[in-house]
């Protein structure tokens, strides 16, 4: 849908879209899933322990944007076809996403 702009606006427009669902999805889920566990918890461990978390997806989505849009960008420029550029670029940004933010959370001790 996106191939006919030129490949920065391509590259942001993905990510931006990108960005909405998966803060939609994972803010609603997170939500769900935690929502007993912190109304037995009192209020400074729970503004502790969400600063840790925040911090933590904070560092690593910079990451994740660091690496997701300069590889889909070069992959686009290779001529590569967009969506396996995006796919392509989706998984390493994703892998290094996910590295970083084992590291953070065990370095904090969050979880």
């Amino acid at each position: 849908m996106l191939s006919d702009y030129d490949n920065y606006l391509n590259t942001t427009i993905t990510i931006v879209i990108g960005y909405i669902i998966y803060f939609g999805i994972f803010s609603s889920l997170f939500y769900w899933n935690n929502i007993e566990r912190y109304r037995g918890m009192e209020s400074n461990l729970i503004k502790k322990e969400l600063f840790a978390l925040i911090t933590s997806f904070g560092l690593g989505e910079i990451i994740y944007l660091g690496i997701r849009w300069p590889t889909l960008y070069y992959f686009l420029e290779l001529g590569i076809e967009p969506y396996i550029a995006s796919v392509i670029s989706e998984i390493i940004a994703t892998a290094c996403y996910m590295t970083s933010i084992t590291v953070f959370l065990r370095k904090t001790k969050t979880f």
